[in-house]
Formats: structure tokens, sequence, C-alpha cells
């Protein structure tokens, strides 16, 4: 299983050694299974495809987390002036085609490697400041349609991290996954690998009760 994406995945940075997705991860899955990390803190969509390019040969499965950044960048227009509720969903939805755009793309190029993918959405954050998190959140679930209905038209499983992650405690800052938020990932990973993608496309979300 290979890791790629940004650091939902590759949270390393801001975790003991061996609270980090992956760790937890290898500690879950089956003797003999391996879990490899390409993921990068701070990648965009674009530098997805960049880690695409390093897919080791035994590959078999493939775990996207992307998108994150991407909105990141954008959250400028979530200030900008606007006269109608109208006027501001318009700035919204050029933001949203343009993701659509980029981010189909992606999947595309994870589809065409020939190996099973499976999609993570963006989480909400969670931001000390009630307001901005409410006017963050409710932006990300446009991006987050964008996610679900790009995974369901190529029948690829998805992960829902909003589901998932709903406690102060699962972040170790406002955006990143603690040590509890990586055993939570780490267990809808392992719940999405029973998916029969000769079907169609389905949801998973772990357990978060298990942490």
């Amino acid at each position: 299983m290979v890791l790629l994406g940004d650091s939902i995945l590759d949270n390393g940075t801001y975790v003991r050694a061996g609270g980090e997705v992956v760790a937890r991860l290898r500690a879950r899955l089956h003797s003999g299974d391996a879990a490899t990390l390409l993921a990068r803190d701070g990648a965009v969509i674009e530098g997805v495809h960049q880690q695409l390019l390093a897919l080791p040969g035994d590959a078999t499965d493939l775990v996207v987390s992307a998108g994150g950044n991407d909105a990141l960048r954008s959250t400028g227009v979530l200030v900008e002036p606007a006269g109608s509720v109208a006027a501001a969903l318009g700035k919204i939805l050029v933001v949203r085609d343009r993701f659509a755009r980029i981010y189909g793309a992606l999947l595309d190029a994870v589809e065409a490697t020939g190996r099973q993918a499976k999609i993570c959405t963006i989480y909400d954050v969670w931001s000390p400041e009630a307001g901005q998190r409410r006017v963050a959140n409710l932006a990300l679930g446009v991006l987050n349609d964008v996610i679900t209905r790009e995974a369901a038209r190529r029948r690829m499983p998805l992960i829902d991290l909003r589901v998932m992650l709903t406690k102060q405690e699962h972040f170790a800052n406002a955006i990143e996954p603690s040590e509890m938020g990586s055993e939570v990932i780490a267990a809808g990973i392992v719940a999405s690998l029973a998916h029969d993608h000769s079907g169609p496309s389905a949801m998973y979300v772990g357990d978060a009760r298990e942490v």
C-alpha cells in the first residue's frame, strides 16, 4: 500500500515517532503486507503527479489524500467583498471549477496506474475561532463535493475523513492529525481494504470508537 498526498498522511512533523499515520497503518496491516509513504507535508494536487512517478513496482493499493493545501491557497476568496449572496457564490464557483479540473486530472492519473485506489475527503479544519471555522468548513464542503463525485465516477472507494475526525483531540493543530487522528485514519484505510472494486464506489469511516 502506498500513501500519496499531503500532511494528512505525512504528519510525522506534528506527532511523536510511532504516532504517524503510516506507523499506525503498518501496525494494523496483516503480516507480510507493507505500507510506503510517498505523501509529503505541504504537497498540492500537482505535486501528487510527481509522487505517482515514484510508485514502487510491487504497489497494489493507493491511498490518496490531496486538495487541502490547494484549498488553503484559495482562502482569500472568503474575505473578498461581494454585493450579494449570489455574487459570493459565484466567486466560490470559480474556485470549485478549477479544483474540479485539476482534481479530476489527478484521479485520471491515479486510475492510469492500474492500482486499486482509495480516496480521502478533506476533513474539517479545527480553527480556534468559531466564525472562521464555520466559514472555512462550509467552503470545504463545496470542494469535498467535487472529491466525492470524481471518486464515485471512477468507482473508487471514499474514506470520509470529515465523519471520522470530529474531536479536537484528533488534531495536533488546526489542520494536522494528532496521534489519535492517525489511529482513526489508519482504521478507515484498513476498513477500505475490503472494498470490491468490481462494484460501485462506497464510503468508509473506520470505527472512531476504537480510539
